[in-house]
């Protein structure tokens, strides 16, 4: 009897690490949620409670990214993300608002930078992590034992 291969062709591996690459992102990312430099940025851009909305962006942003990350639960990790992203791209780098042209292409730049991080996300919260992730090995034991 052949044995079902999980890994065909080793895109496993590839997704594997383009998701890891793609988490560590809003991992490292969440951490400057929790400063007061942050917070301040997110006042001066006119964002109502910043002192609550900053962090909490940051809790979602971290919960989104672990999830990813490790594959658990990753397609609502992705919509975590997109929850996270979203506001964050229309309100943070709102570069139609810039009059300064350094500042224009700066905020242009990160806007579509958000969109292509948007689109990965989309894509997980859609198709999952893949085969090698909690989710796929959860699901592998509730088949077996079935």
């Amino acid at each position: 009897m052949p044995t079902r291969r999980i890994c065909g062709d080793n895109v496993c591996y590839l997704s594997f690490a383009s998701r890891q690459l793609f988490a560590v992102i809003f991992i490292i990312a969440s951490a400057g949620h929790f400063n007061s430099s942050t917070i301040e940025s997110a006042v001066q851009h006119g964002v109502p409670m910043a002192g609550l909305l900053v962090p909490l962006s940051g809790l979602i942003a971290l919960a989104g990214g672990l999830s990813v990350l490790f594959g658990f639960h990753a397609r609502l990790g992705g919509w975590l993300l997109v929850l996270f992203l979203v506001p964050v791209t229309v309100t943070m780098h709102n570069f139609w608002a810039m009059s300064d042209p350094v500042s224009f292409q700066i905020q242009l730049t990160l806007f579509i930078r958000n969109l292509l991080l948007l689109a990965g996300a989309l894509w997980i919260a859609c198709y999952g992590a893949g085969a090698l992730s909690l989710d796929a090995l959860m699901a592998r034991r509730v088949a077996e034992a079935a």
